[in-house]
């Protein structure tokens, strides 16, 4: 599960079996969060944070969404390249 940052305290960080929609997941202190990005920056889930947690932690994913999509496409497109590799491998 990559790290992308910590930022007073909340993890923001994605799962290596991802799938689409382009989300992120924001974990503090036994708490957990999943925010889509696309097509815009909007909560899926909350487990645990208060109003106003959810409110800072959104307005971090809006100033970095872009960038926090850049990071969540690379990543999975590796990931992709490496099973295709794996299975030429096979073969």
């Amino acid at each position: 599960m990559p790290t992308l940052f910590i930022v007073f305290g909340f993890c923001f960080k994605f799962y290596s079996n991802e799938h689409e929609p382009v989300h992120i997941h924001v974990i503090k202190d036994g708490h957990e969060a999943k925010f889509n990005l696309e097509p815009a920056v909007d909560l899926v889930y909350n487990h645990g944070f208060k109003k106003h947690e959810l409110t800072i932690i959104q307005g971090i994913i809006e100033e970095n969404t872009t960038i926090l999509i850049d990071w969540w496409r690379d990543y999975f497109k590796d990931r992709q390249n490496e099973t295709t590799d794996r299975k030429s491998l096979d073969r």
